[in-house]
């Protein structure tokens, strides 16, 4: 009986030790902080499906039965590298491709908006823009480089295939039609 005794002293005097209204909870993700040297690490792989909302169509037209998409976020050193690799979408057709902030959902918006390293910054150096042109067989591929690293505070959730190339400049910038396939980060 000694040993649960000692063990309750322990405990009370640790959580008793700092005067003061203990520190509010956050989220380990939160306060984790990334060391320079520190590797972050996303990817995402699968066949664009009807209701799998981690590899989830949305238009049959535009991502057939069949498709397929991986990806790969590495981000170290001051830099952030991301490749992209689709497979049996239309043959011979420019598609956009974006990092967006949230998962993907049941609906082609749950992924809300593209990914900002610089928030209110709509350009290829903030964003990643993965655009690419399929084969005659439906495959592509891109990569970007960025020259900053994610925080893991505030990683992106998913990658979007969208109907369109991106608009690079104007009015229109960083837009490129309506969502086809979504890929969740994990």
């Amino acid at each position: 009986m000694r040993v649960p005794a000692l063990l309750l002293i322990l405990t009370t005097a640790l959580a008793g030790g700092c005067a003061g209204p203990p520190a509010p909870a956050v989220p380990e993700a939160q306060n984790a902080k990334q060391s320079p040297e520190e590797t972050v690490n996303l990817n995402a792989a699968g066949e664009f499906s009807d209701d799998d909302t981690a590899a989830i169509a949305f238009d049959r037209k535009l991502a057939p039965r069949g498709s397929q998409a991986s990806v790969t976020v590495e981000s170290s050193g001051g830099q952030t590298r991301t490749s992209l690799v689709v497979e049996g979408l239309l043959p011979d057709r420019r598609y956009g491709a974006h990092l967006h902030v949230n998962p993907c959902g049941p609906k082609p918006d749950a992924s809300g908006p593209h990914y900002q390293h610089h928030p209110g910054q709509i350009d290829a150096k903030s964003e990643v823009w993965l655009d690419f042109t399929t084969d005659a067989e439906g495959a592509g591929r891109s990569s970007a480089r960025q020259d900053w690293t994610l925080e893991r505070s505030k990683l992106p959730g998913s990658l979007v295939i969208h109907a369109k190339p991106t608009t690079t400049s104007g009015p229109q910038a960083g837009q490129a039609g309506d969502r086809v396939a979504c890929l969740t980060l994990k």
